[in-house]
């Protein structure tokens, strides 16, 4: 008889468990995912050039990751991409890097050998002329291998693409085009061209019935985990000036496919960018008990790696946001450090309703 107290006693334990977790809404899942996640490592040679000239800028710059589709089998569930507007194409052709290394006579990988910069549409990749190693030149291909990856793992928890829109001139570099309107409405042509509104998380589905986005969040409208399972939300990790191109003639984000960083009080604030965990711990705490959802880092600039500080990181998790990005979910290789984010579990993901310490 006691041994099937016992039993009952677990059966009912394991119910109660799993119906917590099919209660578990967006906002209560904590992931770990990579920053500038389609970049390629600066090449040895011009690296050390760059180093030569600029070395803080160089150091900063030292880092590389694996291609988005491993980042997703190791269980990361958060990107960011860069793109650059080039409606016409071939804007980006022959990187400067490259005649500096034809002009020192120094070896350079194979470039772009399919062309993708000649052909329209958003480009990816991190600074123009210096640092444009990418997986995916093109931000389409990018999206596609991302979509493939997800049809073959359709059950994943959602995964969170932060975007941002790169057109800042840099000295002697060459001048991006700017990212106007037209390019907003084109980023998210290319996004529907890639997946269909049931891969989505858009604005429009959490908004639901409420008047605003932010009164949405604000009365724990994020979605029940289950029932956006292998979706992708996206955010503009943009300012203000960015952010009312995106806006405009789309109030509170009407059919727009992108959340965007706008601050508590605006109709459409649900989804902050807060970088600084050590000096936002108190405020990143106060917006997510509130019901919005965070993005924050665990590094940056490969200073943290360097000295293998795990402050930030520690306080990112203290303070409950729900996206905490990094360059180091596995160990550099191009400089001598140890230094690897991930939660205790050996996981890039954690319910932070059930798992209160870093498990």
């Amino acid at each position: 008889m006691k041994h099937i107290l016992i039993v009952i006693s677990l059966i009912i334990s394991a119910s109660l468990v799993s119906c917590k977790k099919e209660g578990i809404r967006l906002n209560e899942v904590q992931v770990i995912g990579s920053h500038n996640s389609y970049k390629i490592a600066i090449e040895k040679p011009l690296w050390e050039y760059l180093y030569q000239h600029n070395p803080n800028m160089a150091t900063s710059l030292q880092y590389g990751h694996i291609s988005i589709k491993e980042q997703l089998d190791l269980g990361l569930r958060n990107l960011e991409l860069d793109v650059f507007h080039d409606p016409k194409g071939g804007h980006f052709l022959n990187p400067k890097g490259l005649e500096i290394l034809d002009s020192l006579n120094l070896k350079q990988q194979e470039f772009d050998p399919q062309g993708k910069l000649k052909v329209p549409g958003l480009k990816m990749f991190h600074i123009q002329d210096i640092d444009f190693r990418s997986h995916h030149l093109l931000f389409r291909d990018g999206l596609k291998e991302i979509k493939n990856w997800s049809d073959n793992n359709p059950d994943h928890t959602p995964v969170i693409v932060l975007m941002n829109t790169k057109d800042k001139a840099i000295d002697s570099l060459k001048t991006p085009l700017p990212f106007n309107k037209d390019a907003f409405d084109n980023l998210d042509l290319e996004i529907r061209s890639v997946f269909k509104e049931n891969k989505l998380i858009t604005p429009d589905l959490v908004r639901g019935k409420y008047e605003s986005l932010e009164e949405a969040i604000l009365n724990k409208a994020w979605p029940k985990l289950n029932d956006v399972k292998g979706r992708f939300l996206f955010v503009l990790d943009e300012k203000a000036e960015k952010i009312a191109l995106y806006l405009k003639g789309h109030p509170n984000l009407h059919g727009r496919i992108l959340f965007v960083n706008s601050p508590e009080g605006s109709p459409e604030a649900a989804f902050r960018i807060i970088n600084n965990p050590i000096k936002d711990l108190d405020y990143i705490k106060e917006l997510v008990a509130k019901g919005y959802m965070v993005r924050t880092r665990a590094d940056a600039g490969t200073k943290e790696a360097r000295k293998n500080d795990y402050t930030k990181f520690e306080k990112a998790l203290e303070s409950g946001a729900q996206v905490i990005s990094t360059d180091y979910y596995i160990p550099t290789n191009l400089f001598e450090s140890d230094f690897k984010i991930i939660f205790k579990n050996n996981r890039y993901e954690r319910v932070k309703q059930l798992h209160h310490n870093n498990e």
